[in-house]
Parts: structure tokens; sequence; C-alpha cells
């Protein structure tokens, strides 16, 4: 291999690539990188090499004394976000089917735990209600708890994109930080760390007093809005302001601009998910976007972005031990 390249039919990356993916080249061509199984008996003796089929029958052999002397749940499988769904399929297939263990756990317990439980809350179902394609139709961006720049930068390249090609589009970030994604942003909001409910539920509180909040929707397709809404007069933007040091006029103003020039795209990451509150956050966002019809419509609704490539579908394929 000598470089790689991107795939320009790709709908995602468009034949853009990131920096892992631009250096894979050299990061498989190391020298010291092991090409084949190598095994000990001992932790003090030397490494020695295994043919594949040798090291395919140790693992086996392991895995069945392991079982025959505890049981089958005490083998358990962990799968990485870098799999395909396909390759989870078969994974799963291993630890159900053959081993007969529901011990298949993946990265998604810990990047993405907290979004899967509020999807399935809120929604019914663990899944985005929106696509990459959404991010062309958007007017609103609300980015919370992620720097895209670096971690996302073909998505940030495309709103960067839509942006110049659209001079009413805007971009709101919330995070702590002053980091480069918070550079493109019309309005950045830097709260207090453990502060990110209360400042949602403000955005959704003065979104509610700007008119923003669509009661036919809420009507139609939500439940539970009048209890939510009871207690959201707390989160009024001057006592928010004492909790998460946010200015009070900034979380006006990104309130109407969520609403008033929608459709709003919501981006989040793990600075929302990897939290203890995350779930709470999540919800905070989802509850966001449905209390002002951002959602189910072409450039809006609540996007968790994932932390490897293809954790949604592991999920798919059953690769969460509790879903």
């Amino acid at each position: 291999m000598r470089d790689v390249r991107g795939d320009p039919d790709h709908p995602v990356n468009r034949g853009a690539l990131c920096a892992k993916g631009a250096l894979l080249a050299p990061v498989l061509q190391t020298d010291d990188r092991l090409l084949s199984p190598i095994a000990r008996d001992r932790r003090d003796e030397e490494f020695r090499p295994l043919t594949w089929d040798d090291a395919t029958d140790r693992l086996a052999a392991a895995i069945r004394r392991t079982q025959e002397r505890h049981g089958p749940h005490s083998v358990m499988l962990y799968g990485s976000g870098q799999l395909l769904t396909e390759d989870y399929y078969l994974f799963g297939k291993l630890a159900k089917g053959y081993l007969r263990t529901n011990n298949q756990d993946t990265n998604s317990r810990l990047c993405m735990a907290s979004a899967v439980t509020a999807y399935t809350l809120a929604l019914g179902r663990d899944a985005p209600p929106c696509s990459y394609a959404d991010i062309e139709l958007a007017r609103t961006f609300l980015i919370v708890g992620a720097n895209i720049e670096a971690c996302h930068p073909i998505l940030f390249n495309r709103i960067k994109a839509r942006r110049k090609a659209d001079p009413d589009v805007r971009v709101i970030v919330i995070d702590p930080r002053r980091t480069r994604t918070a550079e493109i942003a019309d309005l950045h909001l830097a709260p207090r760390p453990g502060t990110d409910v209360a400042l949602l539920n403000s955005l959704l509180y003065e979104a509610l007093l700007a008119g923003g909040v669509d009661h036919e929707f809420l009507a139609q397709h939500t439940t539970g809005w009048d209890d939510l809404a009871r207690g959201l007069s707390e989160y009024q933007a001057e006592r928010a302001h004492e909790s998460t040091g946010v200015p009070a006029q900034d979380i006006v103003d990104a309130a109407r601009i969520y609403t008033r020039n929608s459709p709003s795209l919501s981006l989040w990451s793990m600075g929302v998910n990897q939290s203890s509150h995350g779930v709470d956050k999540n919800l905070a966002l989802i509850n966001l976007a449905l209390a002002t019809g951002n959602i189910g419509r072409p450039g809006a609704g609540p996007f968790s972005l994932t932390g490897q490539p293809n954790a949604m579908g592991g999920r798919e394929a059953g690769g969460l031990a509790t879903a």
C-alpha cells in the first residue's frame, strides 16, 4: 500500500480524507508492526512465532476450557467500532449462536451509551432521526461538546461550505473551550463544566418566550410537554447565567437563532455523551428539537456524532449487550 485516496463518489467524504485516513499507509507499513501470531506459555518466556492455524486452535481451546469449567457466560467478546456491519453480524453469530453467551459488547458502551438510552427513551428507537445529507439543508447548526474541526473534519468542512454558500446560515457552538470549531461560530457559549443541562433547558425556555415552540407539532406528535413546560421557568436566562456563567443575552440570542433561523441541526459528540449526566444532556437536546419542530424534516434534527466510524452499525447488528 503506497497511499490512500478518498472515494469521490462516496456521499459522506466526497473524496476528502481526514488525517487518519490520509496517513493510514505509513501507519500500516511500520517496521515494528506484528504481521503474524506469536505466543508464550508463561510471562517469563520469550514469544515464539505461530502459524495462523496454530493460533486459532490455541484460542479456541482456551475458550472451550473456560466455558467447560465456568459456563458459557464466562467468556466475553468486545468489538471495535472499526468493524464493518457485516463483521459485526458474524461476531454476533459467534457469541450468541455458537458460544451461547450474550456477553458481546462494543465501543458504544463507552462513547454512545448515553445517546442510545436517550434516543430510545425519547423516540422509541436507537437511531438519529437525521443524516449527513441534512447538512446542506440546515440554516442553523448547534454544535455542543464537539470539536468537529479536529475530530470530524470532513463534516466540519461541509458545514463551512454550507455557510459560505448561504450568508443566512448561522453556527452556534457550546463548549467551555475556545476550540478551532468555535472560531467559525456566530455565537460561542462557554458554560461552566457540569452546567450543560441547565443551559440547554434555558435555551428551550427562551425559545418558548420567543414564540419558537411548535405547539401544533407537540400536540400531534409528542407527549409530556405540559409536564416539562411547568418546570422551565426555573431556567430563565438570568437565572441560568448564575449557574452556567454564560451571559443571559447570549442565551436569548442563541434561542432566537435556533428557533427563527430554522431548519436547525444539533450536532454533539463525546463532550455530551461521556458524562455522568450524559443521558440528561442528550434528552435536553432532543427535547429542544421536538419542542421547536426541528425534527422529521430536511435540514433539522438532533444528531449525535459517533466516536468511531461504525458504532451505529455495531449496535444495529446486536453488538450492544443490553440492546
